[in-house]
């Protein structure tokens, strides 16, 4: 049956190709429509789920490449034939308006279909051949050769900002799915209805392509406990996860306090600095100011790469840049955020910027329940310097201009960051001497550096890089974006004097 979405979700999980129900029912919280009940996840299910993921691999993790490739197209397909309902459901629950989950739908389908062209081209799998050498002196040398190869079940945990692209079937499961790992993911209680869709969607291309029922299974909803469970499976050997930097953290000490340790691959969020230079400051600063305004408030200012703090040298040009984005911003209507939970945590988080030492209002706000208005503040870098509680993430449309004396000074606070997914430099050509000085503190400070833009928008492609040293992700040399995330769930063997009649096909 349907309801004005266009679908109506029975609420169940899915386990090893088979919809299940528990006895308890969570009710989910849209932000306009109908709400709906679904099952709660139990520490049983993710046994259940990890020990079909674990049978399923040793299938799937030797299927050829050509087939998964084929999986993985079924499974754009399958999400393209229920666009429509799955941007009605989404919409629905999120407050996302409907371009954006469109566009989503896109990025979702695109990266799988990426990925497909990517494996089929085997690149990844860093083939290496050292020949034997018999006649070497002193000692002979045995034939070795080196593949990737696939390590297991992965865990992977739906993020609420992204229900598509960093959830059921976004970037970590398409991945691990390339790599030829099966995945359990444990889906987002913020859009539970989304979830069920995407894994229909996924259930049915596992049917059509003949792979094994247990390579995929969600577990919706659900305590800590199931989240604990989850990665402390020991079957389990990989997780990926988009979230905030205390519920990351949690997951990745139990992740490295199991009797196996295993990679906890989380991207935890991100002040994304912005750095205007002073000769870009002279010639265009307006036109940043807007263009920084625009950035900072798309979807709510819900993006991981939402640039919240601008460093800019004080005096004429830092006032024309405040003033573009203060009229920008005032133009911003309001907005609604996620859930609930995530809209009290952004009026927490600009009530905390505005109590710091020395920071001034420039754009306060009264948000109501679910809804977002702008805020932006202003600091000197001496107070900015002074105080560590101003450098962490506010999850919405929040700035906070730091106002420095100098260029020095202005390297001493991109010095004092800590780990970002992104930063950028505002420049112009004479600026370069200055930047060459710069970037490469921006270098060790982020995964993605830009000039001239603006880091909301993560392009899936081959030289993506979505990630950063801690805290904007655990693991500084991995990307949860692009045709490099695959490496994350693949680990280098070693062949030496296998005959060619037994070696994987790959290496034949």
């Amino acid at each position: 049956m349907l309801d004005e979405t266009g679908f109506r979700p029975h609420g169940k999980h899915l386990i090893a190709g088979e919809w299940v129900a528990t006895g308890q029912t969570f009710r989910s919280s849209p932000a306009h429509g109908a709400a709906h009940d679904f099952s709660v996840g139990t520490v049983d299910l993710v046994d259940r789920a990890c020990r079909a993921a674990e049978a399923a691999f040793a299938a799937y993790g030797w299927t050829t490449r050509a087939a998964r490739a084929a999986f993985l197209e079924a499974i754009a397909d399958e999400i393209d034939a229920r666009g429509d309902a799955i941007t009605a459901i989404g919409t629905s629950e999120t407050g996302l308006p409907e371009a954006r989950l469109v566009g989503e739908r896109g990025r979702t389908t695109g990266q799988l279909r990426l990925f497909a062209r990517h494996i089929l081209e085997g690149g990844y799998l860093d083939r290496r051949h050292d020949p034997a050498l018999p006649d070497r002196q002193p000692l002979p040398r045995p034939d070795i050769r080196l593949m990737e190869r696939p390590i297991g079940p992965v865990a992977v945990f739906g993020a609420s900002n992204f229900p598509l692209a960093f959830s059921v079937a976004g970037g970590d499961t398409a991945s691990a799915l390339a790599a030829g790992c099966p995945v359990v993911v444990k889906g987002h209680s913020a859009h539970p209805g989304t979830g069920e869709i995407i894994a229909e969607a996924i259930h049915a291309a596992i049917g059509r392509c003949g792979m094994p029922a247990g390579v995929f299974s969600l577990v919706q909803g659900g305590r800590r406990d199931v989240g604990q469970a989850l990665v402390q499976h020991e079957l389990i050997k990989a997780v990926g996860f988009t979230g905030s930097l205390v519920a990351g953290r949690i997951l990745f000490d139990l992740c490295a306090a199991r009797p196996e340790p295993i990679p906890f691959f989380g991207e935890l969020g991100s002040v994304n600095p912005m750095f205007l230079l002073p000769e870009a400051v002279t010639a265009r600063a307006e036109a940043i100011g807007r263009g920084w305004a625009e950035s900072l408030s798309m979807g709510a200012g819900q993006f991981c790469t939402n640039p919240g703090i601008a460093v800019v040298i004080e005096g004429e040009g830092a006032g024309t840049f405040a003033s573009a984005a203060i009229s920008a911003l005032r133009e911003v209507t309001p907005q609604i955020m996620l859930t609930d939970g995530i809209a009290d945590a952004y009026r927490e988080g600009a009530g905390r910027i505005a109590a710091g030492a020395g920071v001034r209002d420039l754009i306060t706000s009264v948000c109501d329940g679910r809804e977002a208005k702008p805020f932006l503040f202003r600091v000197a870098a001496a107070d900015w310097l002074g105080n560590h509680d101003l450098r962490e993430e506010v999850f919405g449309p929040l700035g906070l201009i730091v106002t420095v004396r100098d260029t020095e000074e202005m390297l001493a606070v991109a010095k004092s960051f800590p780990g970002q997914l992104t930063a950028t430099m505002h420049m112009d050509a004479d600026d370069a001497a200055f930047a060459r000085r710069l970037l490469p503190v921006l270098e060790r400070k982020a995964g993605r550096v830009l000039a001239n833009g603006f880091p909301t928008g993560v392009e899936v492609c081959d030289a993506m890089v979505h990630g950063g040293p801690y805290p904007a992700s655990t693991n500084f040399g991995a990307t949860s974006v692009g045709t490099m995330s695959i490496r994350r769930f693949l680990r280098p063997v070693s062949y030496q004097n296998i005959p060619q009649d037994v070696l994987p096909d790959d290496l034949v």
